[in-house]
Order: structure tokens, then sequence, then C-alpha cells
């Protein structure tokens, strides 16, 4: 059997989407650079003021790109696409509009993923509680355009609890532990719905690898509790996002941090974990350290306009296969490929799916 191929979460949106993306890729040159990172994107009352304006033709606008998305990637050879994250300004944003004790209002002005970028935030203002359950809608509503299992992707506690400000909470262990309840009702109504790839994003894992140690893989293996074997239980951490494509010297996470968590990784619960490769190549003995677990691993940078050559992608998945089994061995992209037109995006995952199919 070739190899399998997936994406990671987010997918450059349609120009009828009615929600604006968090990536700066629309700007311009000096509106990147003035920026402070990706959420600076995002200000208070955008997405309802967005929704607003699309108004009854929301639902139809929203159906038709991820209509869209979904098409492309199992006509590039995904096998496992995801939604494209086409509902959401910001995948961690998105999620806390669900959840009691977060103010849209009251926004904080915070450094996040150890002063990668900066942003006014949302604050957590009392205590963390779901308020509506709606990933499995948005799951039922992308799994209806392909025959392939769609994966669907939550930020998991730790990198909400980084992502946001908080004005409540004095222990971040107790904060991850209600953001892990929380997300746990979203985990099971996607189960109860049909969905058999669950993938919780927690990059800051790869920042932060001795809370992750301490605390964070036991709030992240609360938030999957009760997902029966036939579910894929993914987690991706990714080692950092740039500003916009082609950006350099951006800040990422420490060399060693994949090296830290992958004994953690590997003696959970954890099915499937997504490690960033193409950006910044590991040494790939890394891979000997997961034992059981499945590695979707980057092929794909999705960081540089540069397109990738099918021998290139494919070299580096026969020298990843020498310290891994064939069977837990999957190809993706670094991360989500947001920064792209519609065609890079297309182009990227064409290259890859060659590749992985070939071997």
């Amino acid at each position: 059997m070739p190899l399998t191929t997936t994406t990671i979460g987010a997918f450059p949106k349609p120009i009828n989407t009615p929600i604006q993306d968090w990536f700066l890729g629309s700007k311009s040159e000096d509106e990147k650079k003035a920026s402070k990172g990706l959420l600076q994107n995002w200000s208070p009352g955008a997405y309802e003021k967005a929704l607003e304006e699309a108004g009854d033709n929301a639902e139809k606008l929203f159906l038709e790109a991820i209509k869209e998305v979904v098409t492309d990637q199992v006509n590039a050879g995904i096998d496992v696409p995801t939604d494209g994250e086409v509902r959401r300004e910001s995948y961690v944003l998105y999620q806390c509009r669900f959840l009691n004790g977060v103010s849209f209002k009251e926004v904080t002005h915070k450094s996040v993923r150890q002063g990668a970028f900066e942003a006014d935030l949302p604050t957590i203002v009392g205590p963390i509680s779901s308020k509506e359950i709606r990933m499995h809608l948005d799951w039922k509503s992308a799994q209806q355009f392909t025959n392939k299992p769609l994966k669907i992707t939550l930020p998991g506690p730790m990198t909400i609890t980084d992502s946001i400000a908080n004005n409540y909470y004095d222990d971040p262990k107790k904060l991850g532990f209600d953001l892990a309840l929380a997300l746990n009702k979203e985990v099971k109504a996607l189960v109860d719905t049909g969905c058999k790839y669950i993938q919780i994003d927690e990059p800051v894992f790869a920042r932060k690898p001795d809370e992750a140690n301490s605390y964070g893989m036991e709030n992240l293996e609360r938030t999957m509790h009760g997902i029966p074997k036939d579910v894929q239980r993914v987690c991706h951490i990714c080692c950092g996002y740039p500003n916009s494509l082609d950006s350099k010297g951006y800040k990422k996470a420490d060399l060693d941090a994949y090296d830290r968590i992958a004994t953690l990784v590997d003696e959970s619960t954890i099915d499937e974990v997504s490690l960033e490769d193409s950006h910044r190549h590991n040494d790939l003995k890394l891979l000997e350290k997961f034992k059981k677990t499945k590695v979707i691993f980057g092929f794909i940078d999705i960081a540089r306009s540069r397109m990738e050559s099918v021998e290139e992608v494919r070299d580096r998945l026969l020298k990843a296969l020498e310290h891994i089994d064939r069977e837990r061995l999957i190809a993706g992209p670094d991360c989500g490929l947001g920064f792209f037109t519609r065609e890079q995006a297309i182009n990227k995952m064409k290259i890859m799916s060659e590749a992985a199919h070939s071997i």
C-alpha cells in the first residue's frame, strides 16, 4: 500500500468566503512589515460584522467554499483531508467563541509564543465551561463533500491558554483542566456524529516542553477521553508560524523541543503525532523514539513559496523510512496551507502526494 497523505488544518479561503482569514497573505508588503504577528489581523467585532454583512447567504457561501477546499485536497491526492478551517477567522479564537468565561469585548494586549508575536486578544474573565457544541456540525457539513474520511481540528488547552489573555485563573494546570473538560464535549459529539480523525493542535508543547511534561499532556489526554479505538487521536505540534510567506528569521521553537517531548508523546494515548520537518530538518533518529505512535511528518514547507520537487520529497520520505516502520509514517505538510494561493496549495499537495504514493 502507498503511504497515506493528509493535510494539517488551514487552507487558503475561497474569495467569496464570508469570514476573512487570519493570515496576512493578502496584505501589502508595508502592512506585513508593520504587523506584530498573525493575530494583528484580528479585531473585536470583525467576525460578527462579516457574518452580518453576509446575512442569509452566509451558510450557502460557507458550503460553497468548503466544497471547493475539500475537493481541491482530494483531487490533489490527499487521503485524509480537512475542512480547511474555512469557517474560522482563527482556529483558536473560533473555538473560544463556544466557551463560557471568555470575553471578546474585554481585550488585553499580550505577547504570545515566547514573544513571536503580539496582539489585542480576547480575555478569560471567569470560569471556563462549554457554552455551545459546534465542531460536529462543522465536520458533518464538510464530510458530505467526500467519501474519504475527513479530519477535524481543534486547539488544545495549552495552545488556547497561550493564545488569549487570562485575567481569572492563577493556576495554568487548572485552566487547562477546565478547557479540557469543555473541549472533550466537542470531541464526544464528533465521535457520536461519525468523525474518525480528531486532531488536537498543541504547538505550544514545542515552545514549552517542560510544561507539556508537567501537565500539558495530562490535559490533552483529558481532552480526548472517551474516544473509541476506531477513532484516531491525532496531535499536531509545529514549531512556529512566520508572519507572512517567505519571511526570514522568524522565531521558532528550540531545536531540541521534539526530543524533549518524544517519549512523553509515545507513552501517551495519542495515535498519531504531526511533526514539522521540511522548514527545518530534524535528525531523523528522532523518528526512532516513536515506538508505537504514527508520525505525520512534514514534507512540504508551508512558509516558503518555493515548490519542492517530487524527487526531493521522495528522497526525504525514503530517508525517513530508514528510521520508522512504513505502516507508521504519514506524509503531510509542516502545518496549515493558509499562506498560499489556491494554485500554490494545490501544487504543493500534488507534489507531496505523487511522491508518497510512488513509494
